[in-house]
């Protein structure tokens, strides 16, 4: 899953599980982790794939901030900060004594060096929009640090906690796609591609005392059938993101199990290339809006555990607009309009990652189009690929995907470079608003106006809610049952004594 960051994401998974022939729990101080999304590569300041953030971020990798379950900003790197009365200057004051793993030490130079990284010309960040209100990083002393913005971020604090803004040090800075070498309270221990990751305990780390955890292996399965398999033989401890709602109930039976249900930011959605012919038609996006029966795909595709979606808006947010009755299914109507727009009979083809929640709606959005008239074809392609085709060069009719990533309006924001192929003037302006509105208030009723705006600009097609579905050996504590952000700090988890 990508992102905008906003990150994308395909079920991806934290996992930890215990086996059922565990030895006592007092004694455990490890824990296998299972994940559908193998990353790409361990830089989430240079790539999308959401897996990267969950593994690497907070964990190896810290930021200035960072963010608790509850969706908090709390801090990290940064001990704590000011914010100037006109909202544009912050000033950090970091911690102190602080090593990168490799023994190199931790300051304010390090910081000014991440971000001016991340905003240098040619930058290959994916979240370039987190640092483009940004004026300018000063280094005050070496454990201080003053960022100035060109105007407001209501969101400012927030997007710096994300995998996007990683601390690095210009020292180990060029391996970090395959040896990131951070602050965090894990260390990178080694990646065979294909099957396994393995990290290890920080002990130089200032919070070492609350990573109870030694060692930490991920194991990466994309196979639902399989990772059932591993579940239950005891080879994982638990898979959060649990790529197959169908197989939860044998779970949820299983007394060495606990099965939880929660939320995430991921809005999955059927993306439509604006920029492309005949989907720069509004009309024709519309008939296809027609076209998509939520309820089908959401029995057919999440077996029921997922929430329909009518916009780009999370339904447990405060800014929530239920326009899910904007577009009701009627096939009558989206053949008819098909028909209108000359585009009855073509060709639509759905470019598809490689995620069971993703090749399973393509199907059932396939035949929905069928029966409007439409030769919808699926084509099924891998991450690298679709990351390459689809998210770079906009080479694609239609994809799904889930954008995992909090706060993602200003997608819409990206220009027809950001793979939606969309532009607007209008929704753009709306954007700046939001993004400088220091007032909560003000800023909900603005969200809400651009939720209804994108909705009636059908811009994509709008799905579901992606749910953080996860199963966990019973004795296994310390996760997070959601997910207010792509990250998951593993100090967190423990065994139950």
């Amino acid at each position: 899953m990508l992102v905008t960051k906003k990150r994308l994401l395909g079920f991806v998974c934290v996992a930890a599980l215990g086996t059922a022939f565990a030895e006592p729990a007092l004694a455990k101080s490890e824990v296998s982790l299972g994940f559908q999304q193998e990353p790409t590569s361990l830089d989430p300041t240079s790539d999308a794939t959401a897996s990267i953030d969950a593994i690497i971020s907070a964990n190896v990798l810290e930021s200035l901030t960072t963010v608790n379950e509850a969706g908090e900003v709390i801090p990290a790197l940064a001990e704590n900060w000011t914010i100037s009365p006109d909202g544009r200057t912050y000033t950090f004051k970091l911690a102190q004594g602080v090593t990168f793993h490799d023994g190199t030490s931790f300051d304010a130079e390090d910081v000014k060096f991440s971000f001016d990284r991340a905003m240098a010309e040619g930058s290959e960040n994916p979240s370039k929009g987190v640092f483009a209100p940004i004026e300018n990083v000063t280094v005050i002393d070496p454990a201080t640090v003053e960022i100035k913005l060109k105007n407001r971020d209501a969101f400012f604090l927030f997007s710096i906690a994300q995998g996007d803004a990683s601390i690095v040090a210009k020292e180990s800075v060029d391996s970090l796609k395959t040896n990131p070498i951070g602050t965090g309270a894990y260390k990178f221990e080694n990646w065979t591609r294909g099957d396994r990751l393995v990290l290890v305990k920080n002990t130089d780390h200032r919070n070492t005392a609350e990573a109870a955890m030694e060692r930490i292996e991920i194991r990466f399965i994309s196979d639902p059938a399989a990772a059932s398999a591993a579940l239950l033989s005891g080879e994982l401890d638990a898979f959060p993101g649990f790529p197959a709602p169908e197989l939860l109930p044998q779970f949820e039976a299983d007394p060495r199990f606990t099965v939880e249900v929660g939320s995430t930011e991921g809005e999955v959605i059927l993306a439509i290339n604006n920029s492309k012919a005949p989907f720069d038609n509004i009309e024709v996006r519309r008939a296809i809006s027609h076209a998509i029966d939520r309820s089908e795909i959401i029995d057919g595709a999440m077996y029921g555990r997922a929430t329909p979606i009518g916009s780009f808006y999370p339904p447990h947010g405060p800014a929530y607009v239920d326009l899910t009755a904007r577009y009701p299914h009627d096939t009558a109507q989206a053949t008819q309009m098909f028909e209108a727009a000359g585009v009855a009979g073509s060709t639509m083809t759905i470019r598809v990652p490689p995620f069971p929640y993703a090749t399973r709606s393509a199907e059932i959005i396939q035949a929905q189009l069928t029966e409007a008239g439409i030769d919808a074809r699926v084509e099924n392609v891998e991450w690298g690929f679709w990351l390459d085709e689809v998210f770079k060069k906009l080479n694609y009719d239609m994809t799904i995907i889930a954008h995992t990533s909090p706060n993602d309006l200003g997608n819409f924001a990206k220009g027809k470079d950001y793979f939606y192929g969309f532009q607007n003037d209008t929704f753009d302006a709306l954007w700046q608003q939001i993004s400088t509105e220091s007032d909560p208030a003000a800023r909900i009723a603005l969200e809400k106006e651009a939720q209804t705006w994108l909705a009636e600009e059908a811009v994509h097609g709008f799905l579901f809610q992606l749910p953080q579905l996860g199963v966990y050996d019973k004795d296994l504590r310390g996760y997070w049952t959601s997910a207010p952000v792509l990250f998951e700090p593993f100090a967190k988890l423990y065994w139950a004594e």
